[in-house]
């Protein structure tokens, strides 16, 4: 029992020393527990095949799915547009949030989803992500406490006093304490928690793509020689592919997107052909967007029969004709020893290997236009699928892609049919989980399979969305709660505590349970913790002649308050790479909730479940 006390005290010490990555040290103490005979290979490894782990990982790729269909930018912007700015308010607008959607569907769950919005109206509010974050986390571990489902611990108590013979819990029971401490976490991090919050510096700020274009139309004149153009009922364009016209050869102009003003749906056809090719066939009424000087285009226009639409080169229309979830714009470079140097390109010209197109040049930061000799120093916007941007640079060599397309896709805000695919995963996995119809990481592996089947996320991008570091983190540190309870230092710890207090009053031991429950759920899985402490709890009330329904409840409040370490349950650790938060953050904002959530306890279950 003497080595698994230094081991946790030292695992715990690093924790706080922030010295090594947070994975590395459960790592560390993962193999300790082995090489020190404490756990067989089984119970060491134990923690990679946990169903939690699982499903944590694929939850990120549900997020990530959700992230790149629109709905976190749209989201944030939400946030940030209700709260009008206000950092104070938007942290409450969030937490309130997780917590809300916590009491129905799993923790885990809950700030899966929230934390690429959250981070994403951080940005835009112009706070930090860690002034967020936590409270996301700490505000989802509360709402659990809204209902019976909310979070395991709950199911676990209830299930405990009925297989002793007691009354189980109804469903929305735990309102009756979960309210009030909701309310209690929205005015403490409102008033006083918020400014405990750090001002952590993280590396994932989204870019801004109404930034981006407003710079792009002022250095580029990305807007300009751009028209829209209607095929009428005379037009010999009507059912020809855009391939028999060469227009870039005969007729100077470009053809940027097709859309279908009269849509039938036809087999291979879309409404919208954001990247035309060769075989894309026109129909009547078709609107097509051109590229090319006014007289090239006016005389395509009387030639061909075809309609003017008016347009105004502004910021907003341009976003909608040239960026959404699939399709979007960057800034190539051209570097001296570039393939490029040399070659006279029209402006619309795709490029062969990669299918992307030419929309607009600058050289000495002035637009440049026409037919351009490429010279090294020159600067192209490109546009084309998000994924063919990204491995433009390994197409050809010696070109430079500004920014980050892999980023600036996550912040279209447009919605799309994948964005309701998206979402209509997302409210087939709440589905799932209220209604407990499978195991919630069989769950979770399902959305995330149709989230990457559905291309909602590429399946080459899934693994990337995934924070690493929290999965390996949580997968080494499930040993150590299995360690506690075989080497029964858990079981001596928590009989030991109870016995003695239960001795002078039942609000003593009550006050003993929540402090032990409490003291496990730092470092235990809470469900662990509340297996353990269920039984201890009903053998104690039983013994004082005392219900013990409040002792089941404030088992189950105080199994989810592990405010105090980034590991005492998932939540925590999910947020703290994208927080950028020390073990020590956890401490100095966790605690005084902490302390405030035991004195409500102890003032409030007496109240509703008499001694």
């Amino acid at each position: 029992m003497t080595t698994i006390i230094i081991i946790l005290f030292l695992t715990i010490a690093l924790f706080v020393w922030n010295k090594f990555p947070p994975d590395i040290v459960a790592l560390i103490s993962m193999l300790s527990l082995y090489l020190f005979g404490i756990l067989d290979l089984t119970e060491t490894l134990s923690g990679f095949s946990n169903p939690t782990v699982i499903m944590i990982a694929s939850l990120f790729v549900v997020g990530e799915g959700l992230s790149r269909t629109g709905w976190t930018a749209l989201a944030g912007r939400k946030f940030v547009r209700w709260a009008k700015n206000n950092v104070p308010k938007l942290l409450v607008i969030v937490t309130l949030g997780s917590s809300l959607l916590s009491g129905f569907v799993s923790n885990t769950g809950t700030v899966a989803a929230f934390l690429p919005v959250t981070v994403n109206a951080a940005w835009n509010a112009g706070t930090l992500p860690s002034k967020l974050l936590m409270p996301v986390a700490f505000g989802s571990n509360t709402g659990g406490l809204l209902t019976l489902t909310g979070t395991p611990p709950n199911i676990i108590a209830s299930n405990a006093l009925i297989q002793q013979g007691f009354e189980g819990f109804s469903f929305f029971e735990f309102s009756l304490i979960g309210i009030p401490l909701l309310i209690i976490a929205l005015l403490y991090f409102r008033y006083f928690g918020y400014k405990l919050l750090p001002n952590n510096k993280t590396n994932n700020k989204p870019l801004n793509i109404e930034n981006e274009l407003y710079k792009w139309i002022d250095h580029y004149s990305i807007g300009d020689d751009l028209y829209r153009l209607r095929v009428r009922s005379m037009s010999p364009f009507i059912n020809t592919a855009i391939g028999d016209w060469n227009f870039e050869e005969e007729h100077n102009v470009s053809v940027v997107r097709l859309k279908r003003r009269h849509f039938k749906p036809i087999i291979g056809e879309k409404q919208f052909v954001e990247l035309p090719e060769g075989d894309t066939v026109m129909h009547y009424h078709d609107i097509i967007t051109v590229k090319g000087k006014s007289e090239d285009v006016d005389r395509l226009m009387r030639k061909f029969s075809l309609g003017l639409i008016p347009y105004k080169a502004e910021m907003d229309s341009i976003k909608s004709e040239f960026i959404n979830q699939e399709i979007g714009l960057a800034e190539m470079l051209i570097t001296p020893n570039s393939v490029f140097v040399g070659q006279t390109l029209p402006l619309g010209h795709y490029l062969e290997k990669s299918n992307v197109q030419l929309i607009a040049a600058s050289r000495a930061n002035r637009p440049i236009s026409g037919n351009i000799h490429i010279e090294a120093g020159d600067a192209f916007i490109i546009r084309g699928s998000w994924e063919n941007i990204d491995e433009l640079q390994s197409r050809y060599e010696n070109v430079v892609i500004s920014g980050n397309p892999e980023d600036m896709s996550k912040n279209v805000d447009t919605i799309t049919a994948k964005s309701y695919i998206a979402l209509g995963t997302l409210i087939l996995m709440v589905l799932l989980l209220v209604l407990n119809i499978m195991p919630g990481a069989i769950t979770a592996l399902i959305c995330a399979g149709i989230m990457m089947i559905t291309g909602c996320v590429p399946i080459t991008k899934a693994y990337k969305g995934i924070s690493w570091t929290s999965v390996i983190m949580i997968a080494a540190m499930i040993p150590m709660g299995i360690a506690l309870q075989k080497t029964g230092l858990a079981q001596a710890a928590a009989d030991s505590l109870v016995n003695s207090l239960g001795k002078i009053s039942p609000t003593f031991m009550l006050a003993g349970v929540f402090l032990v429950t409490t003291a496990f759920s730092q470092t235990i899985n809470n469900s662990a913790t509340t297996v353990l402490m269920a039984p201890i709890a009903i053998v104690a009330a039983v013994s004082l002649g005392v219900n013990p329904q409040p002792f089941l409840m404030t088992v189950a409040i105080s199994a989810s308050t592990a405010f105090l370490t980034p590991i005492g349950t998932t939540t925590n650790a999910m947020v703290m790479a994208a927080g950028g938060y020390k073990f020590i953050d956890y401490v100095r904002v966790g605690g005084p909730l902490l302390l405030i959530f035991f004195i409500t306890t102890l003032l409030i279950v007496p109240l509703f479940w008499s001694f």
